[in-house]
């Protein structure tokens, strides 16, 4: 009898698959006390003291201290330096590193650590060297371009911060070696390696077995199928590269 494949073992949890709560510093999110400044329509000035390292975190986090005292952690944006002052609220300017509302930042403007719900702190565009541009405003909404491309309409009222996020080059320096590897995976919340199941046995994964290394069978499965066999391309509409018609003249 073969072992559970990859997909059963991470519906039911363990260590491999757990981030480690002990290295974490603190949550980054915009502060949400600032209800008052959003009334007067002021923009409140924060300083930033203090840069961290958070493990299993590509991009650094930088530490906010507010006027009344409170400090909340947020994603710096290249050109934050030690000590900036930072601008929050509708009537910040566009100066990098500010954080405001989509509806008041003009179209073309790359912005990062995107609200997706207003009030929830800061959701997309939160890894190195990620930005998204505003593309269009409507009535209450505004029209984001993702770094994969896709388009996304949001409320006007989602916060964000001007600018690329810091250390956009921290993919190229290559690992070179497996052991660096392992321990840049051991501080996420995943499980590294992975295996590809069709150089598995066939009591081990659903691609594995035969005489040479292909799946055997279609590997697009349905959306409702049990975790032992929801493996490949899961509810795929197509699969394959897809191939241009072209028009041949005759001669």
């Amino acid at each position: 009898m073969g072992k559970r494949i990859l997909v059963q073992r991470k519906g039911r949890g363990g260590i491999n698959f757990r981030s480690r709560k002990h290295l974490k510093i603190a949550p980054a999110r915009y502060p949400t006390t600032l209800k008052l400044a959003e009334l007067r329509q002021q923009p409140v000035e924060a300083q930033v003291v203090e840069f961290l390292h958070e493990p299993g975190r590509s991009a650094p986090l930088a530490k906010v201290k507010l006027p009344d005292g409170d400090i909340f952690y947020y994603i710096p944006p290249e050109g934050v330096f030690l000590g900036d002052t930072i601008e929050i609220g509708e009537g910040a300017g566009l100066k990098i590193g500010n954080i405001l509302p989509l509806g008041n930042i003009p179209e073309g403007v790359l912005v990062c650590n995107i609200e997706l719900r207003p009030g929830d702190g800061g959701r997309l565009v939160r890894a190195a060297g990620a930005y998204a541009t505003v593309v269009a405003h409507k009535e209450d909404a505004t029209v984001i371009r993702l770094p994969s491309g896709r388009e996304k309409v949001l409320s006007s009222k989602c916060r964000a911060t001007i600018g690329v996020v810091a250390c956009g080059g921290r993919k190229e320096k290559p690992f070179l070696k497996a052991g660096t590897k392992y321990y840049a995976m051991k501080v996420k919340a995943t499980k590294w390696p992975v295996v590809r199941g069709n150089v598995m046995n066939p009591c081990s994964h659903p691609h594995g077995g035969g005489s040479h290394r292909r799946p055997g069978k279609p590997t697009t499965v349905k959306r409702t199928a049990p975790p032992g066999q929801k493996v490949g391309h899961i509810a795929a509409r197509k699969t394959g590269r897809g191939k241009k018609l072209r028009k041949t003249r005759r001669t």
